[in-house]
């Protein structure tokens, strides 16, 4: 079966926002755990939040912000079907994350 990795994209940023309340921390939690438990048997490694960018270059090693907040790989029949997991996500419907892009994993081109 096909494998994606889905990015959750958000402002570049480590948790939620320092005014956020713990009631709303607790329910966007619970409201992605049950979304995990709804699609246990497609994710094929949890992922999870993601910190601090090093970019590393011909220039050597930098620190950089970009709008990756975390991850999680699923498996799906197709693109679509990947994509439609992530419809009414707690991580734009709870918290304040911007989206879920979803992209497939493909296989590491043979050597001639």
């Amino acid at each position: 079966m096909p494998t994606f990795v889905a990015l959750y994209t958000g402002s570049p940023q480590n948790g939620p926002p320092p005014d956020m309340d713990e009631a709303t921390i607790r329910k966007g939690m619970q409201a992605w755990m049950a979304w995990g438990e709804t699609h246990a048997d497609s994710i094929v490694e949890q992922g999870g939040p993601l910190g601090r960018t090093k970019r590393v270059s011909r220039s050597g090693v930098e620190d950089v912000r970009n709008n990756v907040a975390g991850y999680v790989v699923v498996e799906a029949e197709s693109h679509e079907a990947a994509a439609k997991m992530f419809e009414d996500h707690p991580h734009f419907t709870v918290f304040p994350g911007d989206a879920v892009e979803v992209m497939p994993l493909l296989p590491i081109p043979k050597m001639p």
